[in-house]
C-alpha cells in the first residue's frame, strides 16, 4: 500500500474524530446553557383559565 494512501486514510479519521469531539463539546456546552435556563425561570404558576369563573352551559 502507498504511503499517501495510508497518511489520507490516517488523515480522514483523525478529521472526523476531531469533528465528532468538536461536536460532542457544542451539545454539551448547549445542553448545560438549556438547563440554567430552565432552572433560571420563574417558578410562579399561571393562572388557570377557567377555574373561579362562572361557566353557563345551556342544553
Amino acid at each position: 500500500m502507498d504511503i499517501n494512501s495510508i497518511m489520507s486514510s490516517n488523515l480522514l479519521q483523525l478529521q472526523q474524530t476531531v469533528q465528532m469531539s468538536v461536536l460532542q463539546n457544542a451539545m454539551n456546552m448547549e445542553t448545560v446553557v438549556a438547563v440554567k435556563m430552565l432552572e433560571d425561570m420563574p417558578q410562579t404558576a399561571a393562572p388557570h383559565p377557567n377555574k373561579g369563573s362562572v361557566v353557563d352551559i345551556q342544553a
